[in-house]
């Protein structure tokens, strides 16, 4: 089997796994816990905490640890929600978003939030001036990803928070689980930033959201102490360290793997893009670790399923999304219905090898040739 999804999961890395094991076998109290044992496991943890805050240039009491990306986006969205509705209750979103933001939203309307969203260009970047154009003396959250998970497109985080100043009572989230660990990270400007380890190479259960100093969250969870309090529940503490040991080798390695898969990248589409009903969704803006594109007239599904047969693994969409719906990234750039239909979305690694993009091209070329009717032979290698 030849994987390219690693947008929906990544494999943990040997030295993840590593400090997970190690960490479950001697740590085994709560750190909580005010006995000798609890105490040396809150020194780990600290360290840990102190690790990661070190990579992405926060302090360490700004950091909140939850289940994974999800919670993360929730507890941003719905905590800052909760916790400044007596400023306002309009918040401002994109159509690029993740389903636990896009759902966040939805359920803070049916509580009598008011929600707009900002539209993009064909390059899938935010409409500055339309976002300005919305903001309101009642705006107290404005959430955009760094890097959408469909298309890859890298907005402009810095021009987006340049577009909040002056606005105190207006918080910006940002989702960053698609770009922690590849491209380089600034979180200049955000109040909030949700991560994810399973996204670059560590384990899957833990999630990190980045809080700014002073900004406050209603907790979403009832009862119980952990590291902060705005999220209760015992720290996994294997995770988490797990998790710092993942995001520092990703750091030391980002500029190598950004080239490695910038070059796999440029392979794939130089080929792809030779059939004449095949259309690239990515864009220039894109990072180079998720191409997406559309083949005229065949549903993603029937795509998905045909290259499954051939032994390739890759998505239509985010894995957290519904199958046989639109991708709502693509349809916001496009407005193409169809073309939304028919994504599929590659993403790529520094583990994936040139003997698995040959094999890819070819899957490919049987899939198109035998859905389409117009085989070109264009994939083979």
């Amino acid at each position: 089997m030849i994987y390219f999804d690693y947008a929906a999961n990544t494999p943990p890395c040997a030295e993840a796994l590593r400090t997970f094991c190690d960490v479950s076998r001697d740590y085994i109290a709560n750190p909580n816990s005010t006995h000798p044992m609890g105490t040396a496991a809150k020194a780990r943890l600290d360290e840990a905490t102190a690790q990661i805050a070190s990579v992405l240039h926060v302090k360490t009491d700004e950091i909140i640890y939850t289940s994974g990306a999800s919670e993360s986006n929730n507890l941003a969205i719905k905590g800052a929600a909760g916790q400044y509705k007596n400023f306002g209750k309009h918040i401002i979103t994109t159509w690029m978003e993740h389903s636990s933001v896009s759902g966040a939203v939805a359920a803070l309307k049916e509580q009598g939030f008011e929600a707009d969203f900002v539209g993009v260009g064909t390059d899938g970047l935010v409409d500055l001036e339309e976002l300005k154009s919305l903001l309101r003396d009642d705006t107290i959250l404005v959430s955009v990803c760094c890097v959408d998970s469909e298309t890859g497109v890298k907005q402009n985080i810095a021009a987006i928070a340049d577009a909040l100043a002056g606005r105190p009572r207006c918080l910006l989230h940002v989702d960053a689980t698609q770009a922690a660990g590849k491209i380089p990270l600034k979180l200049d400007g955000a109040d909030l930033v949700t991560l994810a380890p399973h996204k670059f190479y560590g384990l899957n259960g833990c999630g990190i959201l980045v809080k700014r100093e002073g900004v406050l969250l209603e907790p979403q969870i009832s009862g119980g102490i952990s590291t902060t309090e705005f999220r209760s529940g015992t720290p996994a503490l294997a995770l988490i360290a797990s998790a710092a040991t993942a995001l520092s080798l990703a750091a030391e390695k980002l500029d190598e793997r950004y080239r490695y898969v910038s070059g796999l990248n440029r392979q794939l589409k130089d080929a792809l893009s030779r059939y004449p009903g095949v259309k690239i969704n990515s864009t220039e803006r894109s990072v180079p670790f998720i191409l997406n594109l559309s083949v005229s007239g065949v549903p993603a599904e029937r795509f998905l399923e045909a290259m499954g047969e051939r032994g390739v693994c890759l998505s239509s969409k985010s894995a957290c999304c519904a199958p046989n719906t639109p991708s709502r990234p693509v349809y916001a750039m496009t407005k193409d219905r169809r073309r939304a239909l028919s994504t599929l979305r590659i993403s790529l690694s520094h583990r994936t090898t040139q003997a698995e993009i040959g094999a890819f091209l070819k899957a490919f070329d049987d899939c198109y040739g035998s859905l389409t009717g117009r085989g070109t032979g264009h994939g083979k290698i």
